[in-house]
């Protein structure tokens, strides 16, 4: 029989996966700002095996408008080039021969509008995980009675879970304001 104790922690585990799950889908949302983390889904060849970008460049953000790669190696300028303009990335790199180069273009209103909408999307994912969590957890607590829990004990168990899983959801509701206004503001 679990205690309260476990099934709390493992509800809890859950819920800090959802956050982390939410943050990493926020940071590749394009808010008009460089991130050298836009880059993170796109898979360059190199030497037969399908790579992520900062495995074969260095990639740095030199200014809020734009990043920088500069590969290692010179015969990945055209791979990476190619790489990225067949991404869903939707920008134009620019090489030099030395580095090449994405502008990050400001966004339009209408973007702007669908990314926040996006970011929404990915919010009540992540809620939904967490009240799942949450669901689970109640469910586990009401077995652990039949098993001979104290009543007392589930009752406490579930206010407690109650409690966390309020931090987790207002916890996400201040990332998505936060996303929301970076996005928005020109």
């Amino acid at each position: 029989m679990k205690d309260v104790k476990d099934i709390l922690g493992e509800a809890q585990e859950k819920m800090d996966m959802a956050v982390m799950y939410l943050d990493d889908a926020l940071a590749h949302i394009r808010a008009g700002k460089a991130d050298v983390r836009l880059l993170d889904g796109i898979r360059v060849d190199s030497y037969g095996s399908m790579v992520p970008i900062n495995n074969v460049a260095a990639v740095t953000t030199p200014d809020a408008r734009s990043i920088a790669i500069k590969p290692w190696d010179k015969n990945m300028f055209r791979v990476i080039e190619k790489a990225i303009i067949d991404s869903s990335l939707g920008i134009m790199p620019e090489n030099n021969g030395e580095i090449i180069r994405i502008g990050i273009p400001p966004l339009t209103e209408e973007r702007r509008k669908q990314l926040a909408k996006q970011c929404k999307g990915e919010g009540e994912t992540a809620k939904v995980s967490v009240r799942n969590a949450r669901r689970d957890a109640i469910d586990q607590l009401k077995k652990a009675v039949k098993e001979g829990l104290a009543e007392d004990a589930q009752k406490g168990g579930e206010e407690k879970l109650q409690k966390v899983h309020d931090k987790y959801i207002k916890q996400i509701d201040e990332m998505l304001a936060a996303k929301e206004k970076e996005i928005m503001t020109v």
